[in-house]
C-alpha cells in the first residue's frame, strides 16, 4: 500500500519544521548562554567548578585570572577568599575578603565570609563581630545550605549556619577559658563549604 503524496510532503514539512526550530532553539540557547557573560566571567565559573571539586589551589588560579580580566568581579574576589580559607592561607584571605568589602561596603553577606576567615584562623572575637554584622543585615546568612544543594552534594545533616555558629561562640565565651571549646578540627575539616 503506498502513501498518497500529499502525506508524504506533509510528513517531510512537518520533519524539517521540526528540525529547523530545534536548531533556532539550540542556537538561541547558545547565544543566550555565552552572551551575558562580561569580563573575567568563565574564569569565575570554570574556578567555581574546580572549588567546588575540593581543587583549591587551581580555583585559586582561575579566580586570579579572572580578576586579571576585570579587577573589580566580586564574585571573583570572593571565590578567591573561600579557596585561600580552605587552603589556611588566611592572611590572603582577608586581603581578598578585604577588596569585596571595599567594593561592597553594604554587603553584609560579606562580612559572614570575613567572619568565616577569623573563624577558621582562631581568631574567634573578631568573627563574631563579623557574624554579628551578618546576621543583623543579611538574612541569607541565617538560611544556610539550600535543601537543592545538599542534595546535589550529598549532604545528609544540615550544616550550621553562621547565626548557629554565633550563638554557639557566645555560648562558649560565657565559659571560663580553660572549659571553652572553639574549634574541633576533626569535625570542622568534614564540612564541606559551599557557596551561596
Amino acid at each position: 500500500m503506498s502513501v498518497p503524496r500529499s502525506e508524504d510532503a506533509t510528513y517531510r514539512f512537518l520533519v524539517w519544521t521540526a528540525l529547523a526550530g530545534g536548531l533556532v532553539l539550540f542556537g538561541y540557547l547558545i547565544y543566550d548562554h555565552y552572551a551575558h557573560f562580561g569580563p573575567g566571567d568563565v574564569k569565575y565559573i570554570d574556578a567555581n567548578n574546580l572549588f567546588m571539586d575540593g581543587e583549591y589551589e587551581h580555583a585559586a588560579t582561575f579566580y586570579n585570572d579572572a580578576l586579571r580580566q576585570n579587577p573589580r568581579h566580586v564574585f571573583a574576589l570572593r571565590g578567591l577568599a573561600n579557596a585561600y580559607t580552605q587552603m589556611k592561607r588566611f592572611d590572603e584571605a582577608l586581603t581578598a575578603i578585604a577588596a569585596v568589602i571595599r567594593l561592597e561596603p553594604e554587603n553584609a553577606c560579606n562580612y559572614a565570609t570575613e567572619g568565616v576567615i577569623y573563624d577558621r584562623s582562631g581568631r574567634h572575637e573578631k568573627a563574631m563581630a563579623d557574624y554579628q554584622r551578618a546576621v543583623d543585615g543579611c538574612p541569607a546568612a541565617t538560611k544556610g545550605m539550600h535543601w537543592l544543594d545538599r542534595l546535589l552534594y550529598n549532604v545528609h545533616e544540615r550544616p550550621p549556619t553562621v547565626a548557629d555558629r554565633l550563638a554557639y561562640l557566645k555560648a562558649q565565651m560565657r565559659l571560663p577559658a580553660g572549659e571553652r571549646v572553639l574549634s574541633v578540627p576533626e569535625v570542622d575539616e568534614q564540612q564541606r563549604p559551599y557557596k551561596r
